[in-house]
């Protein structure tokens, strides 16, 4: 009796603690059930550019029709095609509206650039300042959002100051456009109330859909005060030649209209923040390149090499030109010539011979360590140089003492010669000069000699001289027979001290 007692008591103890032992295991273990997750958030994409920074480079082009907004801004972003076509324009100065985009089409431009050649006045604009232009198409690829947006909110600004409304030139409508759906947020937390420009998106469109009057306005004065002192908008003034005669409206002065067709198939989707096509205006005007999708996309065929700002933009449209996957297959590059290569360096390393670079970071790598290694050396070189200019020096030595003896031997060789020489000729000239006194004393005793000999001819030769002689020889004879006191003292001369003055005449 007392066991089917004590089976009975443990089969109720059992089944009154099952459901608390299950509620343990649950406290205890809560991922055995565990709640549907909550969807990861996608990251929001990466500033490129500030608000201010925006509004800096939008205020230009924002009070632009929306078809022309929108073409500029998909043309920017090819900003070395928007280049060429600023000095295609600069060369055809005539040429406007769809003539001038037909006779581009040849180039090979995108359709955008293209289509901007029929607006020479927004190409000078543009052609003043090429790095803005490349700011403003990467802002529009990196961050298309908020460039829509900005512009809205220029041209807010520009209405509240008075200077944005609807005339014979532009249509100025507001309409009430729900803005895009917002990504999930992470937290549960209410979320941020929505901007102001989303409430109503201004709209600017041709009053004639068939003519473009493309206005021309000073930034810092037509959106009222501007709100960053810091950074104010520049001001492209076009030449004046594209707005003769121009009306000036409000802030906004425009000129000649232009006329077009199918020149602009672009317009801004405010309810999206992006850009769509007009398929049949932009296939009546491109005949050689149709599209059948109303979306734009970006093209980095057209690039050009231009780099993009952001990594994003670098990840999207860096490695999507066509045929980038068959680039290896072109360039020959397959198993039989990899192999080829690795035994030509193993070859190399087996006789000694430094591998080529198999990257351009190693062959830089490779350059500065040559470049630090030849500024070592000379640094080294330097150093040495006076070690050498010693050694020089001490080897010269020797040959300089004996040059410089051999010198002075040389000097005083040549004075002993010339010395000697002098003596020589001292000699010559006192030989020469006794010789002279020889032959004149021979010659005047010759001539005393033959004077004296021929005495007793003298005075039939010359009567007068022989009685003067013999006159003067009485005299004498006469006067010292003469006593002392007879003989005559002679005249007194006197002279005066200073000669007189000329009397005529002057100083020569």
């Amino acid at each position: 009796m007392r066991l089917p007692i004590l089976y009975a008591l443990s089969a109720l103890l059992f089944l009154s603690g099952a459901p608390c032992i299950a509620q343990t295991e649950e406290t205890a273990n809560p991922t055995a059930n565990p709640a549907p997750a909550t969807p990861v958030p996608v990251p929001a994409k990466d500033a490129v550019f500030t608000q201010e920074q925006l509004d800096q480079m939008l205020a230009p082009i924002a009070l632009y029709p929306d078809p022309l907004l929108a073409q500029v801004l998909m043309a920017t972003t090819y900003p070395g095609e928007v280049a060429e076509a600023v000095t295609w324009s600069k060369a055809s100065p005539d040429a406007k509206g769809d003539d001038a985009v037909k006779q581009v089409a040849n180039q090979p431009w995108d359709p955008s650039v293209q289509a901007l050649v029929a607006f020479p006045q927004v190409l000078a604009t543009l052609g003043q300042d090429p790095v803005w232009v490349q700011r403003l198409g990467d802002a529009f690829l990196a961050q298309p959002d908020d460039v829509m947006e900005g512009v809205q909110r220029l041209r807010h600004q520009a209405q509240a100051a008075g200077n944005l409304q609807s005339n014979q030139y532009q249509n100025v409508t507001i309409q009430n456009v729900a803005a895009p759906a917002p990504a999930p947020a992470p937290t549960t937390t209410a979320s941020a109330p929505p901007p102001a420009s989303s409430s109503s998106t201004i709209i600017i469109q041709p009053a004639d859909p068939q003519v473009v009057y493309v206005p021309t306005y000073n930034p810092t004065t037509t959106y009222g005060t501007w709100p960053y002192p810091a950074s104010p908008p520049a001001y492209y003034p076009p030449p004046p030649a594209y707005y003769p005669g121009q009306a000036l409206i409000a802030g906004l002065a425009f000129g000649t209209g232009v006329a077009i067709i199918g020149a602009l198939w672009g317009q801004c989707d405010w309810g999206n923040n992006d850009v769509d096509i007009n398929v049949n205006r932009y296939n009546n005007i491109n005949g050689n390149n149709r599209i059948t999708n109303n979306s734009w996309q970006h093209n980095p065929v057209h690039r050009n090499g231009v780099p993009y700002r952001d990594t994003r933009s670098r990840e999207q449209y860096g490695r999507q030109l066509d045929g980038a996957n068959q680039r290896e297959a072109y360039r020959g590059d397959n198993a039989q010539r990899a192999q080829a290569r690795d035994r030509a360096r193993s070859s190399m390393d087996k006789h000694g011979i430094e591998r080529p670079a198999t990257s351009n970071l190693e062959a830089r790598d490779r350059a500065r360590e040559a470049q630090a290694r030849d500024s070592g050396n000379r640094l080294q070189a330097g150093a040495d140089r006076p070690k050498a200019a010693d050694r020089s020096r001490a080897t010269d030595r020797p040959q300089a003492a004996d040059r410089s003896q051999g010198t002075t031997r040389n000097t005083r060789e040549n004075q002993t010669s010339r010395k000697e020489t002098a003596q020589v000729n001292q000699r010559a000239q006192g030989n020469a000069q006794a010789r002279q006194t020889t032959q004149n004393r021979t010659a005047a005793k010759t001539a005393s000699q033959g004077s004296a000999r021929d005495n007793a001819f003298a005075g039939a030769r010359s009567p007068s001289q022989a009685n003067l002689q013999a006159s003067r020889g009485r005299a004498s004879e006469a006067s010292v027979q003469r006593p002392s006191a007879s003989r005559s003292a002679g005249q007194q001369i006197s002279r005066p001290s200073t000669p007189p003055a000329r009397q005529r005449g002057g100083r020569r």
